[in-house]
């Protein structure tokens, strides 16, 4: 099952190109851009690792690219997504958002059922990574 949470989502892989031309897309719109990785896509779960620090001060997509590279590089085994953030607003909003790495298998998630007081009904996921310890959910068996 393929995780699709953010732009592009229901696209094939972008190239490293194409992920050039949409990092240049925006910081020509002037939205620094930031690294993130976790091994936990829950669509819940907003707060991924960082890479580093968010690059207010970069201009050049090749070092957002090179960022992304050497996050893919320490963590081939999670998801690596990049953000871009517009101040225009007076606060920090996402303009963009999109998964740029992913692990080789991705086993997808379960619906579990609980039935509660007065014939209620209540579904939680329940991503079938999480039956393996952190660092290890992704890794081929």
């Amino acid at each position: 099952m393929r995780i699709t949470q953010g732009t592009f989502s229901y696209l094939p892989e972008l190239t490293d190109g194409e992920i050039s031309a949409q990092i240049a897309y925006a910081l020509g719109n002037g939205w620094p851009c930031s690294v993130e990785f976790t091994d936990d896509p829950h669509p819940r779960n907003a707060y991924w690792e960082m890479w580093g620090l968010p690059m207010f001060d970069l201009r050049d997509p090749a070092g957002v690219l090179h960022e992304i590279n050497e996050c893919r590089r320490a963590y081939p085994d999670h998801y690596v997504r990049l953000n871009a953030y517009d101040a225009g607003y007076g606060r920090q909003t996402t303009a963009l958002s999109f998964i740029v790495h992913r692990p080789a298998a991705e086993p997808g998630f379960r619906l579990d059922r609980t039935e509660t007081a007065d014939r209620r009904v209540r579904y939680r996921m329940h991503p079938y990574a999480l039956d393996r310890p952190a660092g290890e959910r992704y890794r081929a068996r």
